[in-house]
């Protein structure tokens, strides 16, 4: 695992432990696993949580620590013991303490076990979904059967879930070039264990519904950033493509406020992905409203073709004739992708940065045990204009920059064209000719 995906794990492993004690009980939590000290066995991970001060380093501090936050304790045990099984011990000790002082371990006693299946019985179990699922069937045949022979020849014995998962994944996607097929911890790597029963009346569907509005919200739908710059540039930091169904006025908000802007970034280096609707939604704002073919996805298991059209209304004003730019990096992939090569594909967007990360499969995950669930593209991106998608490939920049430098060449490219125009007021000339003056890149364009 590369340090930066082993900080992310660690900050959502110490999120969620966090979340089983009051605030301010736990300090932080971190995952130690075979390789990182001594004393972890191969296939086994240690769950550390610090809990008091350095300042504080009895033993018997650390008992009544445990003996206030039992219930905590326990409950977080048993979600281990579920979700990440590798996780044979929890141990409690002293913040910036060094390694000498003193911890209190609490095992697993077991009691989850049954419920927990073996490497060998996880990667089979993957495989068969693999084979019944795939968007491809060919290609999933081959894949399963390179997986095989590694299982076969003892490879994924004795990992834990953390190290299975990333090395089956690797595999899997070196025999298919395909990112978006994925063995992966659950749901993240402790989520509680209390299943939310589904709901069976309207009240509760609408209860439910108006959770996940919540929780969208705390991110403002991926909208991260809308500003006018100076020379009267609207700027879109998108962070993920949501469903309009929840996201629409903040959409609508977001295209208000750029509205009057003589020209337009949309920055979409950290955007991961979501709803193909989203794309939809996002893009019938930068089109007239005559209907424009989009996209298509085709879905293997029906045989049929899903096309996607730009919207005859949005709500608020479209934004045309005005030039468009697009940043991009290698981390922009799948939904975000989508919005990139469809923009490009119908000459609406200039995209400038970096080729993206390759992924055009829409993709369900099946469960296969409380610890492991798979990812599987179950269809596929057509684009009208092209007839492929971007899958393997990525988006190719029209502009091509590292990620770093791709807003300043979009903004520099903007505030020429607002200083090509004619009737712009005295002011905002004057904020494009200093905007243009102080730009790294203001004298001369990349070649494109």
């Amino acid at each position: 695992m590369d340090p930066d995906e082993r900080d992310r794990l660690n900050r959502v492993v110490d999120h969620e432990v966090k979340g089983h004690f009051p605030p301010g009980a736990v300090r932080r939590a971190v995952l130690v696993r075979h390789g990182d000290e001594p004393g972890i066995e191969p296939g086994q991970t240690l769950l550390r949580m610090y809990v008091l001060a350095a300042d504080s380093t009895d033993e018997q501090a650390l008992a009544a620590w445990r003996d206030a936050h039992q219930a905590g304790v326990d409950e977080l045990r048993r979600d281990l013991s579920r979700r990440l099984p590798s996780a044979r011990l929890i141990e409690l000790t002293f913040d910036d303490a060094g390694p000498d002082a003193p911890r209190i371990t609490v095992a697993d006693d077991g009691s989850q076990a049954a419920e927990q299946l073996s490497a060998r019985e996880i990667v089979t179990k993957a495989l068969e979904l693999l084979r019944d699922a795939y968007v491809f069937p060919e290609q999933a045949e081959r894949a399963a059967a390179a997986v095989e022979a590694r299982l076969a020849a003892g490879e994924y014995d004795n990992l834990d879930e953390i190290a299975l998962t990333d090395l089956v994944t690797q595999h899997l996607q070196d025999a298919t070039d395909d990112r978006h097929l994925a063995l992966m911890l659950g749901e993240g790597p402790l989520p509680r264990a209390t299943p939310v029963p589904e709901p069976h009346k309207p009240e509760d569907r609408e209860v439910r519904r108006l959770a996940r509005l919540r929780k969208f919200r705390l991110d403002n739908f991926g909208i991260r950033r809308v500003e006018r710059l100076d020379g009267n540039v609207g700027y879109l930091d998108l962070r993920r493509m949501p469903i309009p169904s929840n996201a629409g006025p903040a959409i609508a908000a977001a295209m208000e406020l750029v509205a009057g802007t003589y020209a337009l970034i949309i920055d979409m280096r950290h955007n991961g992905g979501g709803s193909p609707e989203g794309v939809v939604f996002w893009c019938s704002y930068l089109v007239d409203e005559r209907p424009t073919h989009l996209n298509d996805i085709f879905t293997a298991e029906t045989g049929e073709t899903r096309q996607f059209w730009s919207l005859p209304y949005v709500p608020g004003a479209r934004y045309l004739d005005r030039p468009v730019y697009v940043l991009t990096s290698h981390r922009t992939f799948s939904g975000g992708e989508d919005l990139c090569y469809t923009l490009q594909a119908v000459k609406r967007a200039e995209i400038i940065g970096e080729t993206t990360g390759g992924g055009a499969h829409p993709t369900r995950v099946y469960p296969i045990s409380p610890a492991v669930c798979i990812g599987i593209p179950f269809a596929r991106s057509v684009n009208p204009v092209t007839g492929s998608n971007w899958q393997g490939t990525g988006v190719v920049p029209d502009v091509a920059v590292a990620a770093e430098q791709a807003y300043d060449v979009a903004y520099a490219r903007a505030l020429r064209h607002v200083l090509a125009l004619d009737d712009v007021p005295p002011p905002i000339l004057h904020e494009a000719r200093d905007a243009l003056a102080s730009r790294p890149d203001g004298p001369a364009d990349p070649v494109t």
